[in-house]
């Protein structure tokens, strides 16, 4: 597939429209719990809270994150439910995902440590960013994982 200009958006959840939404659930559901198999319940209560960074091909929804603030999903910022469509995984979404997720905590939280639940087998992904891991590992609905921290920089 040959990459796509794609749209950033960084939003808050008041800022959603009901499409916008639809289509995240829709790609969280299609990715977290059908192609990875876990049985989960993905509206957990953080997306009010969360800033959601999205990447658009026209109607099409590559990729996602949600940027959380301090004191929700842990002590510090974070960011989760990153995921991009199996459509699109060839093109490079998930970094600059990555990249813009942190730019997004930092312009809305302040400079500050980012922390991340990460699947173990996403390590040095995530490393490239400069997340540390900061736990042991730990199965999350049947998955590995670690928690990883990056330091405000």
């Amino acid at each position: 597939m040959t990459a796509p200009s794609l749209t950033w958006r960084c939003q808050s959840f008041g800022e959603l429209d009901a499409a916008t939404l639809h289509a995240i659930l829709q790609l969280r559901s299609e990715v977290f719990v059908i192609e990875q198999q876990c049985i989960y319940q993905d509206v957990d209560g953080k997306d009010p809270r969360a800033h959601h960074v999205s990447a658009w091909d026209g109607e099409h929804l590559v990729a996602y994150a949600r940027a959380l603030p301090p004191g929700v999903s842990f002590d510090e910022a974070s960011i989760g439910r990153v995921v991009t469509s199996p459509r699109y995984r060839t093109i490079g979404a998930g970094r600059e995902l990555v990249a813009r997720s942190i730019e997004a905590c930092e312009q809305v939280f302040g400079a500050q440590p980012i922390r991340i639940g990460a699947q173990s087998h996403l390590q040095r992904f995530y490393g490239s960013f400069g997340f540390v891991p900061c736990s042991d590992e730990y199965v999350e609905d049947g998955i590995p994982h670690i928690d990883m921290l990056r330091p405000a920089i």
